[in-house]
């Protein structure tokens, strides 16, 4: 049995207890892909292994992989003309009301073979790898179909599979309402509860039910019946939430039990106390924010008000276009007023818990997977402070060096 020994490394890791803990003269001892010691190199006894194999870091800042908890990356083509669109003015919602915006990539994915959506996604997702992601949630919803929505599914559970990178399902037929029940809404909603999430279900793959609760999209009433539906058929359940406007989705959430509201740029004060006293995870979306020209969610004043929270990538071909985790990470402390070890926990363990993996992933701790990058600058900060730079020099998944 080999055992690794990774030494020499200044390790910032947040912890169960709430805090960042750093060992200055840090080592990770890992066996069969696993954590068995982390701490201070002058602390520990020595360590009398057969078949111990030592990695010297060379004095490097040692974080966990990031975990992404929102993406949409399984898709097929981009949408660069609907940016293109944004920019001279026309608002996403009527964009997507002319048939664009999550429809066009609907189109797309019915166009692509299963396999062909397989290998797309696995190169957009191996270049989040290279970024320092480690585990990331992958949502469907460009099928609006039970049969293209399945296939989604099997495609981004197949990435997982195939690829050194850890990846939640998440079902989301509930992303837009299709072309055909445009003027019956209430009828694809059915088809949802009474067709799709059986037969998601059945698939045993996604472990998430999401939906997107918005002016024009789901109201909170229609959000509401297949949220209920969903935790019902065994789904944990996850929210897109007061994105655009302020619509309730917030207090839904908190309402129905989910794991997390997701977006929030519009979040009321009582939808943020809502998801205080519920335990709600806010998965925050700072690029998309950028993207889309808007004001950043109020991470202070959630924070502030007791909500955990959590930051993410929403990597999807039309609001935002982001791969890497390190510009989420700069974003939420030069645009969010996040304190770095705020941040630091929001792009790993907060985002583990949002994605129910916090006790495999999200820090440098006993019996958790060995997965760690190793930093081009002195703290989690140099993130931030080198602005366009990569700083992941190299990344570790389950104590093996994948990028």
């Amino acid at each position: 049995m080999i055992r690794k020994l990774f030494f020499n490394a200044r390790i910032y890791t947040p912890t169960f207890q709430g805090n960042v803990t750093v060992y200055q003269k840090g080592y990770i001892l890992v066996e069969n892909g696993k954590i068995i010691s982390v701490g201070e190199m002058d602390n520990r006894q020595r360590l009398l292994l057969d078949d111990l194999q030592e990695i010297d870091l060379g004095g490097a800042t040692v974080i966990p992989g990031f975990v992404d908890p929102h993406t949409h990356s399984c898709f097929g083509a981009t949408r660069e003309n609907e940016f293109n669109m944004r920019l001279e003015g026309k608002e996403y919602l009527d964009i997507l009301k002319a048939g664009g915006g999550i429809l066009s990539s609907v189109r797309s994915v019915e166009s692509l073979s299963e396999e062909d959506l397989f290998t797309i996604s696995s190169i957009r997702i191996n270049q989040m790898l290279i970024n320092g992601t480690t585990t990331l949630e992958v949502k469907s919803g460009y099928g609006l179909d039970t049969e293209l929505e399945l296939k989604m599914l099997r495609a981004i559970e197949r990435v997982g599979r195939e690829m050194p990178i850890d990846i939640v399902p998440t079902f989301m037929g509930a992303h837009a309402v299709p072309v055909e029940y445009k003027n019956n809404p209430d009828e694809y909603v059915g088809v949802i509860i009474n067709e799709m999430i059986k037969a998601v279900k059945s698939q045993k793959i996604a472990k998430f039910f999401d939906v997107f609760c918005e002016e024009g999209v789901f109201s909170v009433d229609q959000s509401r019946k297949m949220l209920n539906a969903a935790a019902a058929a065994g789904f944990k359940l996850k929210v897109h939430a007061d994105e655009v406007h302020s619509l309730g989705g917030a207090s839904l959430a908190a309402e129905v039990g989910a794991v997390s509201a997701e977006h929030l740029l519009a979040a009321s004060d009582e939808g943020i106390a809502a998801m205080a006293k519920a335990g709600v995870i806010a998965v925050l979306l700072p690029a998309t924010a950028l993207s889309l020209r808007k004001p950043f969610a109020r991470a202070r004043k959630m924070i502030d008000s007791g909500v955990t929270v959590a930051l993410a990538t929403d990597c999807n071909p039309g609001s935002c276009f982001c791969q890497s985790m390190p510009f989420v990470f700069m974003l939420g402390i030069l645009g969010m007023n996040m304190a770095p070890d705020e941040t630091l926990k929001a792009c790993t363990l907060n985002a583990a818990r949002a994605i129910g993996r916090e006790h495999d992933v999200g820090s440098i701790e006993l019996g958790k997977k060995a997965d760690f990058i190793v930093l081009d600058c002195d703290t989690p900060a140099g993130i931030a402070y080198r602005l366009s730079s990569n700083v992941v020099v190299s990344v570790y998944k389950k104590g093996e060096a994948v990028a």
